[in-house]
C-alpha cells in the first residue's frame, strides 16, 4: 500500500502550498508577538516603501480590496502608526505616511519576520536558501 495522500504529495503546487502555509503560520506568530496582523505588516511596510502614497495607489501595490484597505488603516491610524494627510499632488486624495512610532514598530516587526523566514529555511545552508530564493523568484512571476 502507497503512503497516504502519495499523487498529491509529488505535486510541486501542493509543496509549494504547504510551505507557504507553514511559512505564513511561523509570521503570523512572531508578527502576533508584537501585537501585529499579517495584512496590518504589509501595509505598514508598503506605506514605508512608498509613503507619503495615496491611499488608491498603496490598495493597488499591494492588491488589496479598498474596503479592506480602509479598515486596516483606520487601526494603524488610531493606533498612531501612519496619518493620513490631503495629498499634495492632489488635495482630492489622501496621502498615507508613516509615523515615528509606526516606523519602529516596523522594524521590531521585520526583525521577527526575519527570524520566522530564517526558521522556515532552517534545514537548508546559505547556498541553497540562495537557490531556493532564486528559483522561487523565476516561478511566482515576480522579478525580485
Amino acid at each position: 500500500m502507497s503512503a497516504p495522500l502519495s499523487g498529491i504529495r509529488t505535486l510541486p503546487s501542493w509543496l509549494l502550498g504547504r510551505a507557504a502555509a507553514r511559512g505564513r503560520g511561523l509570521v503570523a506568530e512572531a508578527l502576533a508577538a508584537e501585537g501585529m496582523k499579517m495584512w496590518h505588516h504589509v501595509v505598514l511596510s508598503a506605506v514605508a516603501d512608498l509613503g507619503p502614497v495615496a491611499q488608491a495607489e498603496l490598495g493597488r501595490s499591494i492588491q488589496l480590496d479598498p474596503k479592506d484597505l480602509v479598515g486596516i488603516l483606520n487601526d494603524l491610524q488610531s493606533a498612531g502608526l501612519v496619518v493620513r494627510e490631503p495629498d499634495p499632488k492632489d488635495r482630492r486624495k489622501n496621502a498615507v505616511s508613516l509615523t515615528g512610532e509606526g516606523a519602529r514598530l516596523l522594524k521590531r516587526c521585520e526583525k521577527a519576520a526575519r527570524a520566522a523566514n530564517d526558521a522556515l529555511l532552517a534545514p537548508l545552508d546559505a547556498a541553497e536558501r540562495d537557490q531556493f530564493m532564486s528559483l522561487l523568484i523565476r516561478i511566482s512571476g515576480t522579478d525580485g
